[in-house]
């Protein structure tokens, strides 16, 4: 889309100001003091000069496992304890990963790549699915309590337990259906829903518990709201008391790191029945039989990208949220879809693609009548 030429300012003041009378009704939690993470250490870890067996990915996984606590929180809701280390100056990321779809059969996902930077390719990932096969075993304790045991250790992984979490009252409209609660790796909680009705899904905002961020408001609207931390955009709904995602912010996205935004973080565990399937296939009848209930593929080959949100460099780059959820011309059925990007080929805003489609059946409803008049005043001469 083409935004007009302008550049906004960002705007702390005004939006501490609101942030703070929202804070205070916040449930009450013992207070932790920050911690001090001293850069000493990010110099320490390059000038290290020891080896590590990177080609050897079972070998590589027999090191982290060394390096692990006897107990590790897995907080994102789709299971991945995320973890990075430096070899030779360059840094890498990893994980192990639960998949609530196979960690009941004593699967575990292990993964690590050189950590990605704009300015380069993508380097590879290797990967290692690992099991008893492999030395390796793996064991439900109790519902989001698990034991692996490997190479002469033993470490529990206690898996974020999110369930009973729901929207407060007014956070889900009628014609939406509440998919389930996410945590993602940014630390930033959300509710997935979905609207039946404009076919478009929205990541809206956990503000139930203690706020995890600090926002800047926009000159141009007081409804766009970016996080400081992270960079998320939001937009402050017209119809309802709540955050909807509308923003991330390309750079941390190209990167793959914590802000990259909350599609690869789904509520997995949390998801009833055939909810997310059916709300998926809905969105899009070509996927009816060729994905499971979290929205993988059956083959394997990755699983449905729910990503409505747009992926901005500028802050004048999320204006158009605003334009759109005010335009006179976007008709009310189509408002939920001025949150919701078309990643069709197009690029645009889900309501301004309605919009044109509209436009142009109507054209074709009025060329098809013309055609139909002329044929009738042939047929009568």
């Amino acid at each position: 889309m083409t935004h007009a030429a302008r550049r906004s300012a960002l705007l702390g003041c005004g939006v501490a100001l609101w942030l703070a009378a929202g804070l205070a009704a916040a449930p009450a939690q013992t207070a932790t003091p920050p911690r001090l993470i001293p850069h000493q250490g990010f110099v320490e870890d390059v000038l290290r000069s020891g080896e590590l067996p990177v080609a050897d990915p079972r070998a590589m996984f027999t090191w982290i496992v060394s390096q692990m606590p006897e107990r590790v929180k897995v907080w994102p809701t789709e299971s991945y304890w995320y973890f990075s280390f430096v070899l030779h100056g360059v840094k890498y990321a990893g994980n192990i990963r639960l998949d609530a779809k196979d960690r009941d059969e004593g699967k575990v996902h292990f993964a690590y790549f050189e950590d990605l930077s704009e300015w380069r390719e993508e380097p590879e990932m290797t990967y290692l699915l690992l099991d008893e096969r492999q030395g390796v075993r793996l064991e439900k304790i109790e519902p989001f309590r698990y034991r692996l045991t490997a190479d002469g250790r033993t470490i529990t992984f206690e898996i974020n337990d999110m369930k009973g979490v729901s929207p407060p009252p007014g956070a889900v409209l009628g014609e939406e259906t509440y998919i389930g609660p996410i945590f993602d790796d940014s630390a930033v909680r959300f509710f997935l829903v979905w609207n039946g009705r404009a076919k478009v899904f929205h990541y809206v905002l956990d503000e139930t518990g203690p706020s995890t961020e600090g926002f800047l408001g926009m000159r141009e609207n007081e409804r766009t709201l970016i996080g400081k931390r992270t960079g998320f955009a939001y937009y402050r709904d017209h119809r309802a008391e709540r955050k909807i995602l509308i923003g991330v912010f390309e750079g941390n996205s190209r990167v793959n790191n914590a802000y990259d935004g909350p599609f690869d973080q789904l509520p997995d565990a949390f998801v009833e029945g055939e909810t997310l399937r059916e709300a998926i296939v809905a969105s899009d009848p070509s996927l009816k039989g060729k994905i499971d209930r979290y929205g993988g593929l059956s083959n394997g080959s990755g699983r449905f990208l729910i990503a409505p949100y747009a992926y901005y460099r500028d802050a004048e780059d999320l204006l158009v949220f605003h334009e759109c959820a005010t335009d006179p011309a976007i008709v009310r059925a189509d408002y939920a879809k001025c949150f919701a990007m078309n990643w069709d080929g197009v690029g645009e805003l889900a309501a301004y693609t309605a919009q044109r489609e509209a436009a142009a059946a109507k054209k074709a409803a009025r060329s098809a009548g013309a055609g139909k008049k002329k044929k009738a005043r042939a047929g009568s001469r």
